[in-house]
């Protein structure tokens, strides 16, 4: 699997991936200037087992809530990509159908509706008080 992850084939992909919605962002764009440089690198780093992982960039939004981001840079965050195109298929298998975070075909929207059904049920077609625990693993 290691070397499915390395190949430059994965890395491309990879990188098409996560330009989504990412295209205007600087970092973004002072990458892709160099792509191939940075791509052919990060794959001689890896295949030689030299990588290591760059630190992060904090900052802060408040959307809905004031909370403090840290980002990986760039490059990380393409061979995050790269390992997550990998290694999602042997994993979402395992993952409980009511695992909706960061998987295909689910999300937000699936999410609630899947929260609303059990919220019924355990209210007891809303005539009961229920009570839920909304918390990040």
């Amino acid at each position: 699997m290691f070397e499915q992850i390395i190949s430059v084939e994965n890395l491309l992909e990879a990188w098409r991936e996560f330009l989504n919605g990412k295209r205007g962002k600087p970092d973004v764009r002072e990458f892709s200037l160099h792509l191939m440089d940075h791509v052919f690198s990060l794959h001689r780093e890896l295949v030689n087992r030299a990588y290591r992982h760059g630190g992060y960039v904090a900052f802060n939004i408040s959307d809905p809530k004031p909370r403090n981001i840290h980002k990986a840079r760039v490059r990380d965050r393409l061979l995050h990509h790269a390992m997550y195109r990998v290694l999602y298929p042997c994993f979402d298998k395992k993952f409980i159908s009511d695992s909706f975070s960061c998987r295909n075909n689910k999300g937000m929207r699936k999410a609630l509706d899947r929260f609303r059904a059990f919220a019924y049920r355990v209210s007891k077609n809303n005539t009961k008080q229920c009570w839920i625990l909304k918390c990040d693993i």
